[in-house]
């Protein structure tokens, strides 16, 4: 009997006239930018598509987010100087299924594309997807300048993965047009993203 991948993978092989070599990793430069802050504002806020409030470490979060989200009636989070009514480390899926904002923290910020790494800091992670707008608190010194040095950062820590084997990039509120090419918002996780970044 006949391999159907097999026979496909030969014929495309019988008809290849040109090979080239697979190019050298090695010398491919990550961009790099003068300010990767002042780059990860302008892509937070463009390319990402989310809100974007400067603060300083200490100043009150709850009341950022309180004016940030003025009419919201249910918010979770762990995170401390938040007054959420619901908290993702003692609560169910079910229950996280109906808030309003959750306001979690990222570990990464990432200039060239506005991601933030965010490991999973919670039980139920359902938060970081299901809420109907995120709030992502984060560091101005944990921005950095591409992809690859995020990455590099995530295997030289284990911090991230102690408690939770979990993480994922989030870049802006999630979006779709595959549908008729209507843009919607939503889709997959929040409708809207506010990046609360943090200035020492």
């Amino acid at each position: 009997m006949s391999n159907t991948r097999e026979n496909i993978l030969s014929a495309l092989r019988k008809n290849v006239r040109e090979t080239y070599d697979m190019p050298n990793l090695g010398q491919l430069k990550p961009i790099t930018y003068g300010d990767p802050v002042a780059e990860f504002k302008t892509k937070t806020t463009t390319t990402a598509g989310a809100r974007l409030i400067e603060a300083r470490v200490g100043d009150d979060l709850n009341a950022l987010v309180r004016q940030a989200y003025p009419d919201a009636q249910l918010i979770a989070s762990n995170l401390q100087g938040v007054n959420a009514q619901l908290n993702p480390d003692n609560c169910s899926v079910e229950e996280l299924e109906r808030v309003d904002v959750g306001v979690i923290e990222g570990k990464i910020g990432v200039a060239e594309n506005a991601c933030i790494w965010v490991p999973q800091q919670m039980k139920e992670k359902t938060v970081c997807f299901a809420s109907q707008q995120l709030v992502i608190v984060l560091r101005q010194r944990d921005v950095v300048n591409n992809m690859h040095e995020a990455y590099d950062r995530i295997a030289a820590s284990s911090e991230y993965f102690q408690q939770y084997k979990f993480g994922t990039f989030i870049s802006g509120p999630s979006k779709t047009a595959d549908i008729e090419s209507a843009l919607v918002y939503g889709a997959q996780a929040a409708r809207g993203v506010t990046v609360v970044l943090l200035s020492d």
